[in-house]
């Protein structure tokens, strides 16, 4: 599942090219996706004015000058792909389209429909059930050592289910809470209500500096995943443990390579040495 650097970089390939547009068009091939979409969807998106394109937590919000916001999740398999110029034929998969006022296509597309594309009255979006219990956003300013301390406290959970915890902190999934882990050094295994002080301090840096060097460079396109472009990211390339059972922990002589583990029914990657 695309997580917080995917849905970012989308957004970041987005906003140039929708903030301000129009979408002139609005077509809906299924009456569902993963949820139902809304039956008033295209009436009410079609002639709307994009105000601004944001991300929260996993969430692409695209806030329209008709007191209304589209939701879209990708979910397992979906894509948010922008083009220029004609579009070509959709595909059995492609399941709702925006045209803009300058010609432009999005396409969301979703083999598995795992993904939600809906449309919501913006007043009522802080409330909604899907926002509503969301934790502090890791990349913003305001989350620092403290704000992760005061998450974690008293858990007596593993490190990484809390982290996985969106209560906790947002956006944070498999891949990246495995790579910031590996990156301060702190087992998955722990009791996350252990981390404060320094630890809470290293952890905090790790995952803003994992997150960050996903953005940069587009992501991880381990399965599905692609950017607004079209072009794949390239962060897999650079996973230290995740994915890489068995393989040397980067900079350690432990001897025994990554090791895999499963913690409630998700793989998870660490060394058994270097992380404590």
């Amino acid at each position: 599942m695309p997580e917080l650097p995917e849905v970012e970089t989308v957004v970041r390939g987005l906003k140039p090219h929708l903030e301000g547009r129009i979408l002139a068009a609005v077509t809906a091939r299924r009456a569902d996706i993963r949820t139902p979409i809304p039956p008033d969807f295209v009436q009410r998106a079609t002639g709307a004015r994009v105000l601004g394109v944001r991300r929260r937590a996993k969430w692409i919000l695209a806030e329209l000058d008709r007191d209304a916001t589209l939701l879209v999740h990708l979910g397992m398999s979906g894509r948010l792909v922008l083009q220029h110029g004609a579009p070509g034929e959709p595909g059995p998969h492609d399941h709702v389209e925006f045209r803009t006022d300058d010609g432009a296509t999005l396409r969301f597309t979703d083999p598995r429909r795992f993904g939600v594309v809906d449309l919501v009255d913006t007043a009522s979006l802080a409330a909604d059930r899907r926002f509503a219990s969301l934790g502090p956003e890791p990349l913003d300013p305001s989350f620092d050592a403290a704000a992760l301390a005061r998450a974690l406290e008293g858990s007596r959970a593993p490190l990484k289910a809390a982290l996985l915890d969106q209560r906790n902190v947002a956006g944070l999934g498999n891949i990246y809470v495995c790579e910031a882990l590996f990156r301060c050094g702190l087992s998955p295994l722990r009791r996350a209500g252990t981390v404060r002080g320094e630890k809470a301090a290293a952890l905090c840096a790790a995952i803003k500096a994992t997150l960050g060097d996903a953005i940069r460079a587009g992501g991880s396109s381990a399965r599905d995943y692609v950017q607004a472009s079209g072009e794949l990211g390239w962060f897999q390339h650079q996973w230290a443990v995740y994915d890489r059972e068995g393989s040397p922990c980067p900079g350690c002589d432990c001897g025994k390579g990554v090791r895999r583990v499963v913690q409630a029914g998700r793989s998870t990657f660490y060394c058994p040495r270097r992380q404590r």
